[in-house]
């Protein structure tokens, strides 16, 4: 049975030979996984570098059911700003390998690659520039890797596929020169450690946006930005730095060329909902082609645009600015150059030598407006005949206008070459025994630096960045209906703080053609004199202005605090500067100053006449009878009181201060101690007529001189005592006038002070308790009653006094307290001596020694 079935083992074992041998012959063999991309342009070269650039813009979005293989993406919307980068790469290297000075004997190719603005297509063929697209055979040590295909990568032009390709190639260290991807995000080494650029980083940019804004005045703002990593890091970089300029946000909205129409016009209503007039675009230019073009269909103007140097300098987009709706636009971009040659280079377009025809077909009918004929029957306005000429031609491609972006990729390219270069040692020739390696090309290349043919100077910082410098851009359109990118100043980050922003002093146009700079606030500035007050739940740019408080002040705008004046200053009216206080005292240029200052003169004038009428009538009987002696001392002491008035009047001063208040209280004593001595005449005059009496020996002449100086004495013991322990002394008082500085004298001490008037006031009472006593003694003329006349308006002014001066406020109170003088003074002079003065002058009949002696009953009161 087994020999029967021997020739269908045999069989089956020879089947199963041919399944290992052919299983062993794909085994040795390292395959490609999905579908080879192809690259779009290609050139052969000794040494090769990758290039990526979307050549269409988006993509058609087709359903997918998951039940079979994706298809490819179907490239749509060419764009020749990509064409022309393109084309900067191919010259500069066309002008590197016709270079007998650099990289001489070597030549340069590149395969480049259309991603058509996707993520996940720059990913993919950035792998297959790395890996390639043939199989490759199986290495001894069982494993697939190989070396790298290319030695550097130029692109990717945006931010997002940058950072995805940098994460993606970073491992292997292939070096990646970006030309216009600009997210700070990217000069971070530990995850993007071979990316480099050639376009400063938007750490600046942002900065430097928000520097512009702050220049101008523009604290109330709008924020647009693309969401990919360009907008949003590049926005976030200028939210932090406006928070710290004090810039507030209004609203910050973010969208993508391929939402829906339904979130970009919820975009267009917060625009319209705001009151901000500035609108800061940190949008790619791509996006702002479809921003304005939702925009122009409501007529969104005036408004004041900052753009970056995305969109800013993009004459493509001015163009497509039917509405106007961005004249006046303010930005930065980066600074004008010149690549010699590159202009001519690019009009001399040929065909590209590509692979992929249907992609440069498209090209080249979109470029020179023709058709190539695809079949007999089809019929066509142009044909094309693949060597048109571009004279005369004007699109996309034509437009110079970004020549400082090719000059980027012109930078890039050169960047490699010149590493390329060093790593080979080249001289007149190179040394092409030397085995590449990306590390050690990405190494030469961050150390690296030269003079490109126009005379720039090309290196990197240690994240990979050139230095940050932007020209600031307006937007001045033209009668024609054009624009003009004026440049109109200069930000160089590399300047100390302070001195980076510079603008030229050019004449500058703002929106809807206005030549005056837009307001856009939230809250006016608080003028000086002000101060600012947030608002309640509202951003910090939002506030009230309070006026500064009494005795406060602000001098500057904007003020978050009054500060408080010096003691010897208080504010103004308007708040706005603290000037010295108003220094008050009675001075002899005041009217009360100078009304009171007349009373003293006329009762010291008064005095004076009243002490020649009694000198010139001595001798008459009256005179005599009224005690002389007394009398002249009692006048001279009245005079003294009249005249020590003036000292309260004028500025305090350390003399005047003492002066003022020990020559009132010792006259005044000297004064009452005559009265109260001419009481006690009289008095004891009536005791010594009574039968055996004798009492006027015991107060004769000597002895009331001895009362008055002893009585007066002890108000010179009292004054000595007060100025040795705290005597008055000149002070500023700040506390009774907020306003006002008032010069007075300090008592010092109020003991001292309180002492001198209680003894005034014991030796007042005293003479008034001694003539009301004897007020009804039967004289003809009684001196008495005069005398208790005298004191009762005496006491009733210095009992008033008290209450009064305590209560007056400043200079008023120096005033009562002089009006007390005069008036007891005045009151003195006139009870005891002008009835004597009339009788003297008037009725010289009653002055006879009869009419004293004589007695007469006495009438009460």
């Amino acid at each position: 049975m087994s020999t029967q079935r021997w020739p269908e083992q045999g069989f089956t074992l020879l089947q199963l030979l041919l399944v290992v041998s052919y299983s062993q012959s794909e085994e040795s063999l390292c395959r490609r996984r999905g579908d080879p991309e192809i690259p779009q342009l290609s050139k052969d070269g000794d040494i090769m570098l990758g290039g990526i650039f979307y050549f269409h813009s988006s993509w058609k979005n087709k359903p997918n059911n998951y039940t079979q293989k994706p298809p490819p993406l179907e490239c749509i919307s060419l764009n020749f700003r990509e064409f022309q980068f393109a084309q900067t790469m191919f010259f500069a290297i066309e002008e590197i390998n016709n270079s007998t000075e650099l990289l001489p004997g070597v030549s340069l190719g590149y395969h480049v690659y259309d991603t058509c603005g996707s993520v996940v297509r720059s990913l993919k063929v950035a792998l297959a520039l790395n890996n390639g697209n043939d199989n490759v055979p199986l290495l001894s040590d069982g494993s697939c890797s190989r070396p790298v295909q290319l030695q550097a990568i130029v692109g990717e032009t945006s931010s997002s596929p940058s950072t995805a390709i940098a994460t993606v190639i970073g491992p292997f260290h292939i070096p990646l020169i970006s030309h216009f991807a600009t997210c700070a995000c990217l000069s971070d080494k530990s995850k993007y450690q071979s990316f480099l650029r050639t376009i400063p980083s938007d750490y600046y940019q942002s900065r430097a946006l928000a520097h512009l804004v702050k220049h101008f005045g523009w604290t109330w703002v709008g924020a647009v930005r693309t969401n990919d990593d360009y907008g949003n890091n590049g926005m976030a970089t200028f939210s932090e730095a406006a928070q710290q300029l004090g810039i507030c946000l209004e609203y910050s909205v973010a969208f993508f060329r391929t939402d829906p129409t339904e979130k970009i016009q919820k975009i267009i209503d917060v625009v319209k909902a705001s009151t901000s007039k500035v609108i800061v675009a940190f949008v790619s230019h791509l996006d702002m082609d479809v921003l304005i073009h939702e925009m122009s269909l409501y007529n969104l103007t005036g408004y004041q645009w900052v753009g970056s140097e995305s969109w800013i300098f993009d004459s493509q987009i001015a163009a497509k600015d039917k509405n106007r709706m961005l004249d006046g636009a303010l930005g930065l971009s980066i600074p004008k150059a010149q690549v010699s040659g590159l202009r001519e280079f690019m009009m001399d377009v040929k065909l590209f030598n590509s692979s992929n025809d249907g992609l440069f077909t498209d090209f080249w009918e979109a470029l020179f407006g023709c058709k190539f004929k695809q079949s007999q029957s089809e019929k066509i306005q142009r044909e094309c005949t693949g060597h048109e000429d571009l004279t005369g031609v004007e699109n996309g491609f034509t437009d110079m206008s970004l020549m400082p972006i090719f000059n980027n990729v012109y930078k890039g390219v050169y960047a490699v070459a010149h590493a390329l270069h060093d790593i080979l040692t080249c001289n007149k020739t190179c040394n092409t025994s030397v085995k590449l390696d990306p590390l050690t090309i990405l190494q030469h290349i961050k150390t690296i630096r030269f003079k490109t043919k126009e005379g720039e100077v090309v290196h990197f910082n240690e994240n990979g960045d050139p230095a940050a410098k932007y020209e600031i851009i307006n937007w001045q359109p033209r009668q024609t209906g054009t624009v003009d990118f004026v440049s109109v100043g200069l930000y160089d980050a590399s300047l100390p703080a302070g001195k980076q922003l510079d603008l030229y002093n050019t004449s500058l146009i703002w929106s809807q053609s206005l030549t005056q700079v837009p307001v856009s606030v939230c809250s006016e500035k608080c003028p000086p004199g002000t101060q600012k007050v947030l608002q309640k739940g509202r951003p910090v740019c939002c506030h009230d202005c309070l006026k500064c408080a009494e005795g406060e002040m602000s001098n500057i705008t904007d003020s978050i605090t009054c500060v408080r004046c010096p003691t010897e200053s208080w504010s103004n009216d308007r708040r706005d500067a603290c000037v010295t206080k108003e220094i008050v005292f009675l001075s002899y240029e005041d009217i009360m100053g100078m009304l009171l200052t007349a009373a003293a003169l006329f009762g010291t004038s008064l005095t004076a006449a009243v002490a020649f009428i009694f000198f010139r009538h001595r001798k008459t009987p009256l005179v005599r009878a009224n005690n002389s002696e007394l009398s002249f001392l009692l006048l001279f002491s009245l005079s003294m009181c009249f005249l020590c008035s003036l000292t309260f009047i004028g500025q305090p001063s350390e003399w005047s201060c003492v002066l003022r208040h020990t020559a009132f209280g010792i006259t005044f004593v000297l004064c009452l101690s005559c009265v109260l001595g001419k009481t006690m005449v009289v008095l004891m005059a009536f005791r010594a007529t009574l039968p055996g009496r004798n009492v006027m020996k015991l107060f004769g002449p000597t002895q009331q001189r001895l009362s008055v100086l002893g009585f007066t004495l002890i108000q010179v013991i009292i004054c000595v005592l007060w100025l040795a322990i705290s005597p008055p002394f000149p002070s500023q008082n700040f506390k009774e006038f907020k306003d006002k500085i008032i010069l007075e004298c300090s008592l010092g001490s109020a003991v001292g002070f309180w002492s001198v008037l209680g003894y005034i006031g014991l030796l007042a009472i005293l003479c008034f308790i001694f003539a009301f006593l004897a007020r009804k003694l039967p004289d003809n003329f009684n001196e008495a009653k005069f005398i208790t006349f005298s004191m009762l308006i005496f006491c009733a002014v210095w009992i008033t006094f008290i209450p009064a001066y305590v209560s007056s406020p400043g200079k008023f109170s120096v005033a009562v307290e002089i009006f007390a003088i005069l008036a007891s003074s005045f009151g003195l002079l006139i009870c005891i001596f002008i009835p004597k003065c009339y009788i003297v002058l008037q009725k010289p009949e009653r002055n006879t020694k009869k009419n004293m002696m004589g007695k007469r009953v006495p009438k009460s009161f």
